[in-house]
């Protein structure tokens, strides 16, 4: 029976470029629509930016620019991701949309109408130095729980524990490393302890939806019992905080001043959002495919380490609005190299983009994901040794291989017009009990299973031909008997029909590749189905190069060029962002001597006066005194971390024999040295260096 799924994948974050995680889930995901098409089942595949956030909020103040801008600027960039790779949402949205506002604030008046909101007067930490309420990932410190330390405000990464801000032991703003103030606020819950909700939980997370399968795989099942209990009557789980104070860049909370909706809120409400900006141009139904008793599945496609967003609080969410609920959320692992978490900051994450700058075919990662995934939530290993042997032996060793033989003969001989002996049966109904089997594996996510499968037809298919020999039957073949002509046709035809099985086969996971053999081999172009895989085929052209060998030195550039990029840019991976093992997140500078370092005059200063500069969002002017009888002028970038009150009076550090600059607001006479870590997106903050007490303005630093 042909179904309508509603799909979706995770909503990238959009304050950075795409990494290899990211293009992992979506290929996991667009081969898994594809299949589901190929059966004849219509699927609304969506994507979108999440746009939201404190993180995007700061990101843009520090380039100057408005939130909208930067997020516009990552949305640029998307097409060269997906497209890339081969990756073919029907619609890409943003959580920044009239659709998202919309829904976002109808789901919120029917949870509070249903009695599932509550507000409450809270201690909320506050950076005073940043005058602003700190977001939860914005405050570090240790684990109430297991005592590691630099954890973030919501949860700990160490032990999984999940805590209120307040509850960190020596919390820290990591926007400026102030010890946090308590300041009271009022906030809005969704009250997830509810009966009502914990009742649902329970009977949800433990059924199976329309898609014939468990809403949850059984690692992820044990994971949300640890956040939700076993029993309703042990239930862990507390209300949870949807509310977030101004200055803040997200959707305002109806009839509320100076309050938005936590990110985490509006984002997953994003798959609706782009499902109905999508139906909407196109003139479908949103209502009729969302309506929660209709027969539309919903599945969404997630990484392991947004589990207690997807399986708790987005279905209660959709549940308690009186949405549907979703039928599956499917979760993978990590993508990692050598057995370890990818890391830009380390030299070992893999560039998208690069892989396919140093002339690496898209099919060669989407077939290399394939062949490692299963329906387990489990990490998937890159190792530059097994991508190349896997690629070679596979793509163009086993399988284009098998045109590249047979096509020879049969356009050499038989003008390119295949014919079968009544032994040909036997293989067509192995290739339609072949299909049914890797139909299924694909459509239960077991997608390594169903590449062992075409592998190992693809070696019978290559085996029984080299023990037919043709190239023995081809010799004489002007004199040679018309049994002996039809042997060799035979033998070839059913190698091409098996060749052409396989390209079916692969077509959801490598489409390109697919569709190309069909329109130049076969003459065929449309969209492929299952039932192609067994249809005869009758004629083939002549054989074209379809794919190169992977060679060492493309692995080579690749890798290289990753490591070049982690130390030119020096970020860090969003997916652990404090990974670093470069210091301040940049290599140490070039060697110099002793005599290079003296020609530098670092001087004790004292800063007399300090004040904002008219019309620079970035500069303070600072009046110091190095101890030579007059002040200096100095313009510091560094009015994102101080107010010029807080500086009045301190000591500082300047370059005294620096040349004087000229500068738009007037002449700049030095340099105050300050630290701050080279990716300031990822670790915002920045400290003026502060000689101990006991020091005098003019001493020299050496």
């Amino acid at each position: 029976m042909a179904r309508t799924i509603f799909a979706t994948t995770a909503l990238p974050y959009a304050n950075g470029s795409f990494h290899i995680g990211h293009i992992m889930e979506y290929i996991q995901a667009d081969i898994w629509v594809r299949s589901m098409r190929m059966s004849g089942h219509t699927v609304y595949f969506m994507g979108a930016d999440d746009a939201h956030g404190a993180p995007i909020m700061l990101k843009a103040e520090a380039e100057g620019i408005t939130p909208e801008e930067l997020v516009g600027r990552i949305a640029s960039e998307r097409p060269n991701y997906l497209n890339g790779f081969e990756i073919e949402h029907d619609f890409w949205h943003s959580t920044h949309s009239e659709e998202n506002v919309e829904i976002s604030q109808n789901i919120y008046k029917l949870l509070k109408s249903n009695g599932f909101i509550s507000s409450k007067t809270i201690e909320q930490f506050f950076d005073p130095i940043k005058g602003m309420f700190l977001p939860d990932r914005y405050i570090k410190g240790e684990c109430p729980k297991c005592h590691a330390k630099d954890q973030y405000g919501d949860s700990c990464e160490s032990c999984g524990a999940v805590y209120a801000p307040t509850d960190l032991i020596e919390p820290y703003s990591t926007l400026t490393k102030a010890k946090p103030e308590i300041r009271s606020s009022e906030h809005f819950f969704f009250n997830l302890s509810d009966s009502r909700c914990i009742e649902f939980l329970h009977q949800w997370t433990n059924s199976s939806g329309q898609l014939e399968t468990p809403h949850l795989q059984n690692e992820v099942l044990a994971k949300t019992k640890e956040w939700l209990g076993d029993s309703e009557n042990e239930s862990k789980l507390g209300d949870w905080d949807i509310s977030r104070d101004a200055p803040y860049f997200g959707i305002p909370i109806p009839d509320q001043k100076d309050k938005y909706f936590y990110v985490w809120l509006d984002a997953p409400v994003g798959y609706l959002a782009a499902l109905k900006a999508f139906t909407k141009k196109e003139g479908l139904d949103f209502d009729a495919i969302v309506d929660p008793s209709g027969d539309t599945a919903q599945i969404h496609f997630i990484g392991k380490d947004i589990i207690y967003f997807h399986a708790l609080f987005w279905p209660a969410m959709l549940k308690f609005s009186d949405r549907k609920v979703p039928d599956r959320i499917q979760v993978h692992g990590f993508i990692t190299i050598k057995g370890e978490k990818m890391s830009k900051s380390r030299g070992t994450g893999i560039s998208p983009l690069k892989f396919l700058e140093v002339g690496l075919n898209p099919a060669y990662l989407r077939y290399y994901i394939a062949a490692k995934l299963s329906s387990k939530v489990e990490d998937v290993d890159f190792t530059a040794e097994d991508f190349i042997v896997r690629v070679n032996s596979d793509l163009v060793g086993k399988y284009v291989n098998i045109a590249s033989r047979a096509s020879t003969f049969i356009n050499r001989f038989f003008d390119g017009k295949l014919g079968y002996s009544e032994s040909s049966k036997t293989l067509f109904d192995e290739i339609k009990s072949t299909t049914e089997t890797i139909k299924a594996d694909l459509e239960s996510f077991e997608y390594s299973k169903a590449i062992r499968a075409i592998m190992a037809f693809a070696d019978k298919i290559n085996t029984d031909f080299d023990q037919a020999k043709p190239w023995v039957l081809a010799k004489g073949f002007n004199e040679a008997s018309d049994e002996t002509k039809a042997q060799l046709q035979d033998i070839c035809s059913q190698a091409i029909a098996g060749f052409k099985a396989i390209c079916t086969w692969l077509y959801p996971i490598t489409p390109k590749l697919s569709l190309s053999i069909y329109k130049d081999l076969f003459n065929i172009s449309k969209d492929l189905t299952w039932e192609d895989a067994y249809d005869e085929p009758l004629t083939i052209n002549p054989f074209k190069h379809l794919l190169q060998r992977v060679e060492e030195k493309q692995l080579d550039d690749l890798i290289e060029a990753s490591t070049k990029e982690a130390a030119s840019k020096s970020v860090t991976d969003s997916a652990s962002e404090n990974e670093t093992i470069l210091p301040g997140g940049q290599a140490i500078g070039e060697t110099i001597t002793i005599d290079d370092f003296a020609k530098i005059d670092m001087r004790v200063a004292k800063i007399v006066d300090c004040k904002k500069v008219e019309g620079s969002t970035k500069l303070l002017q600072l009046t110091l005194d190095i101890g030579e009888g007059r002040n200096r002028n100095v313009f510091s970038g560094i009015q994102s971390a101080y107010e010029p009150e807080d500086l009045i009076g301190k000591l500082t550090v300047v370059v005294a024999n620096l040349a004087p600059r000229k500068m738009k607001f007037g002449v700049s006479e030095g340099m105050v040295l300050s630290a701050a870590h080279a990716d300031r997106d990822a670790h915002p903050g920045l400290w003026i260096l502060e000689p101990q007490s006991g020091a005098q303005p003019g001493m020299r630093i050496g």
